[in-house]
C-alpha cells in the first residue's frame, strides 16, 4: 500500500487487530480511486465514563486531487450494531467506497445529464376544429389535437401560454405532433 494512512484511537486503547483491518479496508479503496493522496481514520469509544451501550464513531478523510477531502462522519446515534467496532468501520468504509465512486463517476464525466423538457408557447388555436400549434424553443412548429392537453385544459389554453411538449416520433399529417401538451409558467422552464 503506497497510500500513507494516519490512523488514531480515541477514548480506547490502540488495537492491533483494529489497525489491520482499517489498512485492509484502505487497501481496498484504491480499486474504487486510484489517485487517493491520502487517508486519515479516527476510530472513537464513548467516553469512558459511559459503563453500558458504547456505539463506535468512525471518521474517514480521504484525500484527493483537486478537492476539499471527502469526508465520512456520522453520528452513530443509537445504532445498537456500532456496538462492535469491526460493524461501525464496516460501515464508514462502506460509505467511503460509495463517496469514490461517486467521485470517480465526476471526475471521469459520466455524470448523467438530464436534458430540459421541449417546451414552446401555443401559437395558433383552432377551438370549434379542437387542435393547435405550439412554437418550441428552436423554432419549430408542433400540431396538437385538443385530447394531448392534459387534465383537459384545451379550453383553458390561449396563445402564448407557454407550454411543455411530449412527442412522437414520425409525423401525422398535419407534421410534428405533440402527444402531450402540459401548460406550465415560465418559472418551470429550465433550459
Amino acid at each position: 500500500m503506497d497510500l500513507p494512512l494516519e490512523l488514531s484511537f480515541r477514548n480506547m486503547d490502540a488495537s492491533d487487530a483494529v489497525e489491520a483491518r482499517v489498512r485492509e479496508k484502505v487497501e481496498k479503496l484504491e480499486q474504487y480511486f486510484g489517485r487517493i493522496n491520502s487517508c486519515r481514520v479516527v476510530v472513537e469509544a464513548p467516553h469512558r465514563r459511559h459503563h453500558k451501550g458504547k456505539i463506535y464513531h468512525v471518521r474517514i478523510e480521504i484525500g484527493v486531487p483537486g478537492r476539499a477531502p471527502l469526508v465520512v462522519s456520522r453520528d452513530p446515534g443509537q445504532r445498537h450494531e456500532h456496538e462492535d467496532v469491526y460493524v461501525a468501520i464496516r460501515d464508514a468504509f462502506n460509505a467511503a467506497k460509495r463517496m469514490l465512486e461517486d467521485h470517480s463517476r465526476k471526475s471521469a464525466g459520466k455524470v448523467k445529464a438530464h436534458e430540459a423538457p421541449l417546451h414552446g408557447k401555443v401559437t395558433n388555436l383552432h377551438g370549434f376544429e379542437g387542435y393547435g400549434f405550439v412554437t418550441l424553443s428552436d423554432g419549430q412548429e408542433v400540431y396538437f389535437h385538443k385530447n394531448a392537453v392534459v387534465n383537459g385544459g384545451f379550453e383553458k389554453l390561449a396563445l402564448g401560454d407557454p407550454v411543455r411538449v411530449a412527442m412522437i416520433e414520425g409525423e401525422s399529417a398535419k407534421g410534428a405532433q405533440a402527444t402531450t401538451v402540459t401548460p406550465i409558467g415560465k418559472h418551470h422552464i429550465v433550459e
